[in-house]
């Protein structure tokens, strides 16, 4: 099925309304890949840390539709004091802006960020990357962008 630009964003702002979202709404991974197929403009920036982009995978796209910008740091967790810069470096306000996390929670924190910084088409990815965990506590199981077998890539 083909879904409009116009249905995908609508779909995020009912979300953003039922949830009570501080940015534009959020999106399955489904759903975003869609966007990004349907707007060529759209940008999808990887919020997690560069261990995790590297030990567990990230998303296939061109360099011009992705890019990586750490919500918080690694080994010790901080948030990066440098998130809105460089994300302004990467990303233009008028841009739609999904952000993609590991389970959808640092990036709701991230498109709340940049909502607050002027990106009016900021949109959270809702399960993330590797998606919830299961009963044995594994991800990647049941929901998630990789689960949902779209595009990714290990290097």
């Amino acid at each position: 099925m083909n879904t409009t630009l116009h249905e995908l964003l609508n779909r995020a702002k009912q979300r953003a309304q039922e949830r009570d979202l501080p940015y534009l709404g959020a999106l399955t991974p489904d759903e975003s890949w869609q966007l990004l197929q349907t707007d060529d403009t759209a940008v999808l920036v990887d919020v997690r840390t560069h261990a995790e982009a590297d030990w567990v995978g990230q998303v296939s796209l061109s360099y011009d539709r992705s890019c990586h910008v750490e919500w918080s740091t690694y080994p010790d967790g901080t948030r990066n004091p440098d998130f809105v810069a460089e994300l302004k470096a990467r990303v233009q306000p008028h841009q739609i802006v999904l952000f993609l996390c590991r389970s959808g929670v640092r990036s709701h924190h991230a498109a709340a960020a940049a909502a607050e910084q002027g990106y009016i088409h900021a949109i959270n990815i809702l399960e993330g990357f590797e998606g919830d965990k299961n009963e044995h506590h594994r991800r990647s199981t049941q929901n998630g962008w990789r689960f949902r077998g779209l595009p990714w890539e290990q290097h």
